[in-house]
């Protein structure tokens, strides 16, 4: 089953309708993934299934937009309209990526340099983003990192600088954008989380502890700034190919081990289901969706095996790649 690639000016949008109600009565529509590919690339083929300018002069800033699940998620803002601007430590990633962007979609996109951890980098970066612009209407907070460990074998500065970047790096940026954007005209924020805190995850403690905080900084920022007509809500990816998350904590061995037989769904995701996941709460159509977090993992956090030794494995094969 192929959803049809419509483009705006075909009119797409108004005749799509009975291609969506075509494709829908298909066995499996509900679960079938859109198309996507594993490379930082746009896509060749797009197929619209939200009207292609539901982000219609909106303004956009992402963290770690270079490459993964924001590089993707700038592609499809962008293709529904957006202006973009993707920002992270490597100002020749995100140059590169931004080429590639404006080239497929047509829609412009700045590449800034910060470090989220840093405030100083991130005022300047929301400068030049606002002197370019002259707003910013949406905030994805995206930069992350992660890796495999076990507690004990975790150094004091590697456990902080996973909760430097995830948690206070989301802080920082949530807050410079709000005194310099958000706070007058109001706007959006989604913040990328993880499920890792749920249970409980072997490996995990660091990613957990810090993504744990983000969700409860979504709240509590949801409730602070709800006044203002800003959104706050977070997404919680499941195990997502083409990621540089999915390679360092072992994707591809869980797949020659058959761990995806354990989600419920009997899959990875990919970069565009959560960039579509993404767009709605950063929509006209999540405007009354504030305050919670949105798990696309196709169940798997439910069902996920916490065995412990085979993590281990996971781990040494990853730090050998």
């Amino acid at each position: 089953m192929r959803w049809r690639r419509e483009s705006p000016s075909s009119g797409g949008a108004a005749h799509g309708g009975c291609e969506c109600r075509e494709a829908m009565s298909q066995p499996g529509f509900a679960c079938q993934p859109p198309p996507d590919i594993d490379t930082d690339d746009c896509l060749q083929d797009y197929s619209y299934l939200f009207s292609p300018d539901i982000l219609k002069g909106k303004v956009a800033f992402i963290t770690g937009g270079g490459s993964g699940i924001g590089f993707r998620v700038a592609e499809v803002f962008m293709r529904h309209g957006c202006r973009t601007i993707i920002a992270s430590r490597n100002l020749q990633r995100v140059a590169e990526a931004a080429k590639k962007l404006e080239a497929a979609t047509g829609q412009r996109c700045l590449p800034l340099s910060l470090d989220v951890r840093q405030p100083q980098t991130i005022m300047a970066a929301a400068d030049e983003a606002v002197k370019e612009f002259d707003r910013i209407d949406i905030l994805i907070n995206n930069a992350a990192g992660n890796f495999l460990c076990p507690a004990s074998a975790l150094s004091f500065n590697a456990y902080k600088t996973v909760i430097d970047i995830d948690t206070l790096g989301t802080f920082n940026v949530s807050k410079v954008l709000y005194e310099k954007c958000l706070r007058d005209h109001g706007g959006v924020i989604v913040n990328i989380t993880a499920t890792l805190s749920y249970r409980g995850q072997a490996l995990q403690v660091h990613a957990g502890t810090a993504k744990a905080a983000v969700d409860a900084m979504t709240r509590h920022l949801a409730v602070e700034w709800g006044a203002n007509n800003i959104r706050v809500n977070s997404l919680a990816p499941g195990p997502i190919a083409g990621t540089e998350g999915y390679r360092r904590l072992g994707g591809a061995r869980a797949e020659a081990d058959s761990y995806l037989d354990t989600v419920p769904l009997q899959r990875a995701g990919n970069k565009t289901e959560i960039a579509h996941s993404v767009l709605y709460l950063a929509s006209p159509l999540a405007s009354y969706v504030t305050g919670t977090t949105l798990v696309v993992d196709g169940g798997n956090w439910l069902t996920s095996p916490n065995n412990f030794p085979a993590l281990l494995g996971i781990a040494s094969h990853s730090a050998k790649l």
